[in-house]
């Protein structure tokens, strides 16, 4: 893309080259009543360009910049809530290690039962 950018950018500079070549004429400009500006006209061509191109440019890299502060803020915001859950993932297991006894009523070293099936706890199933 910077390629093609590029390339956009030396052909424009080339045809204002070629412009300039043919069109090496001076100009008077009235600025005032007394105030008289003589210039050659690819020096008005480039004026009145960046006349136009200076301001669009300003407000996209403004708008360009605010855009990416609130990427930011976001990805920061995001990184701290993971953050802060990984560490609630880290301590919640730890806290459960400190009582012996779980929720099921065995202690924390007894491994699960092999021989329970594991929707014990639905009521009854269609198997039955």
């Amino acid at each position: 893309m910077k390629t093609l950018r590029t390339i956009i950018w030396v052909l424009a500079a080339l045809a204002f080259v070629v412009f300039a070549a043919y069109n090496w004429q001076p100009v008077e400009l009235t600025l005032w009543q007394n105030l008289v500006l003589e210039t050659k006209v690819p020096v008005l061509a480039l004026l009145a360009f960046a006349a136009g191109f200076l301001p669009m440019w300003a407000v996209h890299r403004s708008i360009a910049w605010g855009l990416n502060r609130r990427i930011r803020t976001l990805e920061n915001s995001l990184k701290n809530t993971a953050i802060a859950h990984r560490a609630d993932l880290t301590t919640t297991p730890a806290a459960a290690a400190d009582s012996p006894v779980d929720k099921s009523g065995k202690s924390s070293g007894d491994g699960a039962d092999p021989f329970t099936p594991a929707d014990a706890g639905d009521g009854g199933s269609a198997g039955e």
